[in-house]
């Protein structure tokens, strides 16, 4: 889950200094009103503040803060999942149908980190892409 969380936290950061903030605002909109709809007011407003810090960012800080600011979200997201492991179910198709679209769309790329473990036993294989797209054809 913690996994989910951060990969969420730093797209939605990412979107929030682009022209896809909206998708990245509703997006997680969506998750606090059904899963803590007592909520959603002060973190809609919490994104709002964030997107405002990254326009006034200058070109030489936006790179130091928009990592900050994806820890807080990832934190945040982090503690939504803990309470709420249901909305992981709820987190990974927006994550997967809006956030990452929306991303790519804005021509900005994966960053960060990527640790990937897999076992294959017997017959079996293993395809792991760290960032991208991978496309696997055929049975060769």
């Amino acid at each position: 889950m913690w996994a989910l969380a951060n990969t969420a936290g730093t797209t939605v950061v990412a979107l929030l200094a682009t022209d896809a903030w909206s998708t990245a605002k509703s997006a997680v909109d969506t998750v606090w009103r059904r899963f803590h709809p007592e909520r959603a007011e002060v973190v809609e407003a919490e994104l709002v503040d964030t997107r405002a810090d990254l326009v006034a960012a200058s070109e030489e800080d936006r790179s130091a803060l928009e990592a900050e600011l994806a820890q807080q979200w990832q934190h945040r997201l982090r503690r939504l999942l803990t309470h709420d492991p249901e909305a992981a179910v709820a987190l990974r198709h927006l994550l997967d149908d809006d956030l990452v679209p929306a991303l790519r769309a804005t021509g900005r790329t994966w960053r960060g980190d990527v640790t990937q473990r897999a076992t294959a036993s017997d017959h079996s294989r293993i395809y792991q892409v760290g960032q991208g797209d991978l496309h696997v054809r055929g049975d060769g």
